[in-house]
């Protein structure tokens, strides 16, 4: 098995975009270079990627978005403009849909794309949501390789246990190259 490299400033871009390195690695690495450690997991990896490349420093692309005077919500109220997940919407949302509520992603969307609209529609549309989702594959974004992975395996092996899958994913985020599932990656499996 081939081993990946440390992540280093000996690495260059292509090497670097070879391998699959943890967000807690990217941030480490930022650390020790001085580079803005906030953002996703994607915007580490392009950020070490352009430093790797180039030697510059990209600057955080997050802007500070002013935060909502947030009064009494109830099923009449607007979403407001610049919607952001907060402990007073999670306990009205679990008031009105019950403990199981969370803030789904296709839901936060909905509800940072809806401002205007009130929260009765919200609670409309997570219920949608909730059963859209029963009945397709839903999306892993981009940034959760793992999720992505072991969803895979198991659709494509469901007779294997969860230790079989972490056991490909770790072999597969080790070599080089992409880090989708494939049937080859039973291989290392005893």
């Amino acid at each position: 098995m081939e081993n990946r490299p440390a992540l280093s400033k000996k690495l260059n871009r292509e090497e670097f975009s070879e391998y699959y390195y943890l967000k807690e690695e990217l941030v480490e690495f930022c650390r020790e270079n001085k580079i803005p450690t906030t953002g996703s997991k994607l915007e580490l990896t392009e950020r070490v990627s352009h430093f790797l490349e180039t030697g510059e420093i990209l600057k955080s692309k997050r802007k500070v978005r002013p935060i909502a005077n947030i009064g009494n919500l109830d099923e009449f109220s607007t979403i407001e403009d610049n919607f952001v997940c907060s402990e007073k919407h999670r306990a009205f949302f679990k008031s009105k849909i019950g403990e199981s509520f969370s803030f789904k992603v296709r839901f936060q969307n909905w509800l940072k794309e809806n401002s205007g609209k009130t929260y009765r529609d919200a609670i409309n549309a997570y219920y949608k949501i909730i059963e859209e989702n029963k009945s397709k594959k839903t999306t892993i974004d981009k940034q959760f390789e793992y999720n992505t992975y072991i969803r895979d395996f198991f659709e494509r092996n469901p007779d294997k246990s969860l230790e079989q899958a972490i056991r490909c994913w770790k072999y597969k985020k080790s070599i080089k190259g992409h880090n989708q599932y494939e049937d080859l990656d039973l291989n290392i499996l005893p």
